[in-house]
């Protein structure tokens, strides 16, 4: 049964069944890239899976993404971010925009910046940092994005203060100075050119952005730009390993660059369709927000609405304010916060309208979506355009500039990572678990190695030069490759149980954080030399609170996790994990909610936001002991 129309008028009562109708409307047509796959196979069971489709060649640079933009449509807005006490966009067209870089790449190439003088950014998106990173990338200046978080949420700002000896900035630019001065304080800035927005930072020597933008540019500004080749260094995007340092990886131009061609030909653009519109809050100095979607949608010359929100209690509302405003043409976030926003939408048509009005495409990462929020979606996109919307992800690491593997296809299923881009090798190395592979990456969008620590540079390839990323992965139908992989875990997470048997710690969180929907925020997976697996979980609080009948947040946080409807939902949600698992390694018997959050001095949470199961295992020991207690207290939750 097709429907070709909104879903509409069925009324509370009638015997229809709005789910199912939602899931057989067809998808909004999209044309995207055909799904042609070779596979190589080797007699020791080793894979080689790579697209017959042959990679488009790329720009030179980044930069000429927007020199092309200001050629073609100069009046077009490029950025646009609240300002002001009235919270009014301020927008910048790419025409300004292209000369404002100029005038800061002509200030940057005065002051003897280039390939060993490298721009450091603390800030949280802005378009002066979108600014800023064009010019640098013209001057040949690697610009070195660093985590907020380790500014602002840091107590010791260790990690800040190693990065910031990592990588020697001969600049450091913060939006607020005053915001930042605490940070700033902790470093030794002799040398460093200081640059500010808004507010200088107390008792610091500081140049105004203002003088920046000012500077005229002459005809130094096109040589160094004709001098960017594809080797040229264009930033150093941070990420954390199993110690808890971050590492600084190299990002050239032509690893950027590739990878956005091979975004592009994922999908076709009719001549005749509206310019992209995105709103975006994905931080810029992680690799999915700064290289993905910031760069991406710049390629593609649309349209950047920055997004002072993000999915977490008590910021959620900007993005929804945003949205009443803003129909974006694709939207991407993480699990949590398309939970929110199905709420959101259930509850206020104003809003649904507004989203869906111009949607083609959706996009999710960080973790699983889940199937509820993931049917939720799709039955108001049914509702309010008569299509259901494809949901796409994709799959890399900030080492791969991001996205090696995507879903270029309306898929019916959640949880895929893809295939191969063109222009990607996957090598795919049997693990000993049926149908379980290692998986590793060859292609011009692989980073060459980390910034001064060449011992790390060393052990990421193997014999035939693949990036061992540490991932696993298994066929959605291994006698049909065509339908995709699925992401399987962290190879180096996983760990034994005392019976032998292998725990998938990566599958067992994301299913864990999916059972539970919607009272986890995330789950550390447990059990290493022990019996069973158990989950130290981190809470969604908000959705507690809502779970629990307090959404005023009245009650204590101790409380609410001990409510007894939080409490069965997790208990009910891991049972039905546990009785739909194959067997003990994809089952936990116990449980226990966590009050206290993630600790960033700790390196419990990533620069990307995500989990770090090795030091949060470290550095909650006494947790763990109470969830294998022989006698467990209240706090621990019992599944069986």
């Amino acid at each position: 049964m097709r429907y070709i129309g909104p879903v509409t008028g069925t009324k509370p009562g009638s015997g229809a069944n709005i789910l199912d109708i939602a899931m057989k409307a067809p998808f909004k047509p999209i044309e995207f890239l055909s799904r042609d796959i070779a596979v190589d196979r080797r007699p020791d069971g080793t894979l080689i899976l790579k697209s017959r489709h042959a990679l488009k060649a790329w720009e030179r640079h980044v930069p000429a993404h927007l020199a092309n933009w200001a050629a073609a449509a100069p009046d077009r807005v490029w950025l646009a971010q609240r300002r002001g006490a009235d919270r009014a966009w301020l927008t910048l067209t790419y025409g300004e925009a292209k000369a404002r870089v100029d005038a800061v790449t002509q200030a940057l190439l005065d002051r003897g910046f280039g390939p060993d003088r490298p721009v450091m950014i603390l800030s949280g998106n802005s378009i002066e940092f979108a600014l800023l990173t064009m010019a640098a990338m013209q001057a040949r200046a690697p610009v070195a994005p660093v985590s907020p978080a380790y500014s602002m949420m840091s107590q010791d700002h260790a990690k800040l203060k190693y990065v910031f000896d990592l990588i020697e900035p001969g600049m450091l630019f913060v939006q607020n100075g005053a915001l930042y001065a605490k940070a700033l304080a902790a470093l030794d800035l002799s040398g460093v050119v200081l640059v500010h927005v808004d507010a200088p930072p107390p008792d610091t020597q500081s140049l105004p952005w203002s003088e920046l933008v000012a500077t005229r540019p002459t005809d130094a500004v096109a040589r160094s730009v004709a001098s960017i080749d594809g080797k040229t260094v264009g930033k150093f995007l941070f990420t954390s390993g199993s110690t808890g340092m971050p590492k600084a990886v190299i990002n050239t131009q032509e690893m950027m660059c590739a990878n956005l061609a091979m975004g592009q030909m994922t999908r076709t653009r009719k001549p005749d369709e509206p310019a992209p519109v995105v709103l975006d809050w994905l931080p810029w100095n992680h690799t999915m927000g700064g290289n993905a979607t910031f760069q991406g949608n710049l390629a593609e010359g649309g349209t950047t609405w920055i997004d002072d929100g993000k999915p977490l209690p008590g910021m959620f509302e900007e993005t929804l304010r945003n949205l009443r405003e803003i129909s974006p043409t694709s939207f991407a976030n993480v699990p949590s916060g398309f939970a929110m926003l199905a709420t959101a939408m259930e509850n206020d048509e104003g809003l649904a309208r507004s989203f869906f009005r111009n949607l083609g495409i959706l996009a999710y990462g960080g973790a699983t979506l889940p199937s509820d929020v993931y049917e939720r979606i799709e039955t108001l996109a049914v509702k309010y355009t008569g299509y259901r919307i494809p949901f796409v992800t994709g799959w890399g690491s900030t080492e791969t500039a991001p996205t090696a593997t995507t879903v270029h296809w309306a898929s019916e299923r959640v949880g895929l990572v893809g295939l191969p881009f063109p222009g990607v090798k996957l090598k795919m190395v049997p693990t000993g678990e049926a149908g379980r592979y290692e998986l590793r990456l060859k292609s011009v969008i692989v980073t060459p190695g980390y910034h001064r620590q060449p011992e790390l540079t060393a052990k990421m390839f193997d014999e035939d030069g693949y990036y061992k990323i540490g991932d696993a992965g298994r066929f959605v139908d291994e006698a049909d490759p065509s339908w995709g992989l699925i992401f399987d875990g962290r190879v180096v997470e996983d760990f034994k149980l005392t019976s032998g048997t292998f725990v998938l710690v990566g599958t067992l969180r994301t299913n864990t954080i999916a059972a539970a929907s919607p009272v986890l925020q995330d789950a550390v997976v447990c059990g290493q030399d022990r019996e069973y697996v158990a989950i130290l979980g981190f809470p969604n609080i908000a959705a507690c609170r809502q779970v629990a009948g307090d959404p005023g947040a009245k009650l204590p946080l101790a409380d609410i996790l001990r409510h007894p409807r939080v409490v069965e939902t997790l208990r009910s949600g891991i049972a039905a994990m546990n009785t739909a698992a194959g067997g003990s390694s994809m089952r936990a018997r116990r449980a226990l909610l966590m009050t206290e959050p993630p600790s960033v001095d700790g390196h419990e949470i990533t620069d990307k936001g995500y989990i770090n199961q090795r030091a949060t295992l470290e550095r909650r020991k006494a947790l763990v002991e109470r969830l294998y207690a022989a006698q467990p207290d209240g706090d621990v939750i019992v599944v069986g």
